[in-house]
């Protein structure tokens, strides 16, 4: 059998691994940790890291930084994956790294995929950062304060990684056309546009737009001249969907975010659900559909409904727990709950108005009866004269005037009878007939 050369088996490689960046100038992304000055590059190029814990998406850099750091430390460093890895390999690394302490060589140990582990097996690590054994390195995609022990945790500074911008993607695919460990070597015809598309499709993920690049460009047409083209048809054909011409930042964007918001403020479920799918199906960040459904919960169906807000957070939660496609069953459900619930705009329209009047009045002085007098002097001055604590009257109501002077008698948030807020409306009429019967101004104590 034919011996596979080095380049045979570098060229095998998947284009994101061959285009892995070698170090933190070829490094894409992250500005806020990497930039010039910025700590995180400060302490790699000085070999200085501490234990440490990359938290992020996928596809934003985590183990390329730590194979950066690799190359540049002058500690031992072993990589750890978590997956593949029980106590019994862990504590094996441990007395490696103890052995290493005392022949003075620090030891890095990089774990991928860190919140894999258990509780017991995360504790098998804390002896070790606590005493300067190892200097931990995790990378991680769920939140650690819910999956790494908190003794862990407080020894690990924690550097949140950012899904890569639609143009930090395009950056690198550009790379990849003209590095030849990439398509450098080869003719390529795409319109640039395409790559845009790809970066839109990859959703923050380098290694999502790689692999879609490697794909269309394996699948373009070889021409006689040696030229290989890559059309529209093969880019839809190779990631299976025409969806990639949904621009996420463009006007088809909000023309689908208004056309949820609307279907569901009509109270039409079918219609939401379907425009829920198109934004998904075409790429959509699951939590910024979730954000809106929370927005729409209050602004759309408020007090009518208080558990339209706990659904909408709810859902919020799920998706950011597990993600696409699964998700997507959490997000229809509180849509359709948002497009069946009894509607009240009552609490939008209410803010909307006490901020146009909080923007007129910005010097209004906040009535004395309603201060604190935390000194003596202040209460001289008459701070907090008059007060009346509400849960000590029979009905737990008060006649003090909480608004200015000169916004007395405004009346911000009108419920509705829809649903649950007719029952607010019924109480606070109670309340504002009883304000009405022991009209006291606070001046009168």
């Amino acid at each position: 059998m034919e011996q596979m050369t080095l380049f045979d088996q570098v060229v095998s490689q998947p284009l994101a691994a061959r285009l892995r960046p070698r170090d933190l100038d070829e490094f894409v992304g992250q500005t806020h940790l990497l930039g010039k000055g910025k700590v995180l590059r400060r302490l790699i190029e000085s070999d200085q890291v501490s234990s440490m814990i990359f938290w992020g998406p996928p596809g934003v850099g985590k183990t390329t930084l730590a194979k950066i750091i690799a190359g540049r430390t002058r500690a031992a460093f072993i990589d750890f994956s978590a997956v593949t890895s029980g106590i019994k390999e862990i504590r094996t690394v441990m007395q490696q790294a103890e052995d290493n302490r005392r022949y003075g060589e620090k030891t890095i140990v990089f774990v991928d995929e860190i919140h894999r582990f258990n509780k017991a097996q995360q504790d098998a690590f804390l002896p070790f950062v606590e005493k300067g054994s190892i200097i931990l390195i995790g990378a991680t995609t769920e939140n650690p304060s819910f999956e790494i022990n908190s003794a862990l945790l407080s020894r690990c500074k924690v550097f949140v990684l950012q899904a890569l911008k639609p143009e930090e993607l395009k950056q690198l695919l550009e790379r990849a056309l003209k590095d030849a460990r990439g398509f450098g070597n080869q003719q390529i015809r795409m319109e640039d546009d395409m790559l845009d598309l790809i970066a839109a499709f990859a959703n923050g993920d380098a290694r999502t737009a790689l692999s879609t690049l490697e794909m269309v460009v394996l699948n373009g047409d070889l021409g006689s001249d040696g030229v290989l083209t890559v059309t529209r048809e093969t880019l839809e054909q190779c990631v299976s969907r025409k969806s990639l011409l949904y621009d996420k930042k463009g006007e088809e964007h909000y023309n689908l975010i208004s056309a949820l918001h609307k279907s569901m403020r009509n109270s039409d479920p079918d219609a939401a659900v379907y425009w829920l799918a198109r934004m998904l199906e075409a790429g959509e960040d699951p939590l910024y559909v979730a954000r809106r459904v929370i927005r729409f919960a209050s602004e759309d169906v408020g007090l009518a409904d208080p558990g339209a807000l706990q659904t909408a957070v709810a859902a919020y939660q799920a998706c950011h727990f597990i993600g696409m496609p699964e998700c997507s069953v959490h997000l229809t459900e509180a849509v359709v709950y948002m497009s069946l619930a009894p509607k009240s705009n009552a609490l939008y329209r209410a803010y909307e108005q006490a901020k146009a009047d909080a923007l007129k009045h910005l010097a209004e002085p906040v009535p004395l009866v309603i201060r604190n007098a935390p000194t003596g002097l202040m209460e001289e001055l008459g701070y907090g004269r008059g007060y009346q604590y509400a849960h000590d009257t029979k009905d737990k109501l008060t006649t003090i005037q909480c608004l200015p002077d000169s916004l007395l008698g405004k009346e911000y948030y009108q419920p509705t009878e829809q649903g649950q807020e007719a029952a607010w409306k019924e109480r606070l009429e109670r309340i504002k007939n009883w304000r009405r019967e022991h009209e006291i101004h606070s001046g009168d104590f």
